[in-house]
């Protein structure tokens, strides 16, 4: 549908999917506010857009969201737009070395799934029936678990098994905020697919020369790696739907780990007193 008049904000909209669904949401019509960490990129991410949709005043905000503080001011900052249509929750990373924050939180922790979290809550007062909040996740979920004894992996660190239970944190993160969210606003994941982009790239390392083998192979183009993100945020086919998991923009089954609603009501909790607590 068209997003003439509609503003959609988008975590990680520098390179990637995010890139891609920023770009084509303009191209609908969608004024885009997005974060970023890396200025350099922000700026050509910011000129793609003005040509996808020069009638619009995009914006970007650049912060480290890895840091609580920095996800708390950001999310404060972006409450005060006049409207907001869409969130679409998307920057994350792989790391191959276990990395503590300054929140004293393991890196992938705090960036995959607490940035959500706390971005999210700083939003939810301020959607209105009819917004939509579209979540990233992945079927790296399959095969995960949390530990809830250990949920900074400070036992023992492998990096794709860290991303992997920040992907199943995502799921449950959505399952739990579809409960929440106030009347006529939808919360739906999704699996972009194996895509063809910069993640990895940093990881170091043997995952970095796993993803270097693997994406000529069997990864799809950014393009449609997007295209989900991209129906979640502006069909009319997903309008009312809420608290599901997509992949090729269809609803598909996550694991049972994914659908413990138990789980996603302590991982809520867990996550508010981390936030909470936070310098």
């Amino acid at each position: 549908m068209s997003m003439e008049g509609k503003t959609v904000i988008i975590t990680g909209a520098t390179s990637g999917i995010g890139e891609v669904a920023a770009i084509r949401l303009a191209e609908k019509g969608a004024r885009i506010v997005f974060t970023a960490r890396d200025k350099r990129r922000a700026d050509e991410t910011m000129t793609k857009l003005r040509a996808a949709n020069p009638k619009v005043d995009h914006v970007m905000h650049m912060a480290e969201l890895s840091s609580l503080a920095e996800m708390k001011r950001v999310g404060a900052e972006l409450a005060q737009l006049a409207r907001i249509d869409v969130l679409v929750n998307n920057a994350g990373a792989l790391f191959n070395a276990r990395q503590e924050t300054g929140d004293g939180l393991e890196m992938t922790f705090a960036l995959n799934h607490m940035a959500y979290f706390v971005i999210t809550n700083a939003l939810l007062p301020r959607l209105e029936r009819g917004a939509r909040i579209v979540t990233v996740a992945s079927n790296a979920h399959r095969g995960a678990k949390l530990d809830f004894s250990d949920l900074q992996s400070k036992r023992s660190y492998s990096g794709f098994a860290v991303y992997s239970r920040s992907k199943l944190a995502n799921i449950l993160f959505n399952r739990e905020l579809a409960r929440r969210v106030p009347p006529g606003v939808t919360a739906n994941a999704l699996h972009p697919g194996f895509v063809a982009t910069r993640f990895g790239d940093h990881s170091g390392g043997f995952l970095r020369a796993v993803f270097k083998v693997a994406k000529p192979i069997g990864a799809i183009s950014p393009e449609e790696g997007a295209k989900t993100i991209v129906y979640l945020a502006a069909s009319h086919a997903v309008e009312g739907v809420t608290g599901e998991y997509f992949h090729e923009c269809a609803i598909t089954q996550p694991t049972a780990e994914a659908r413990n609603d138990v789980d996603a009501r302590r991982l809520w909790e867990i996550s508010a007193e981390i936030a909470r607590q936070a310098r």
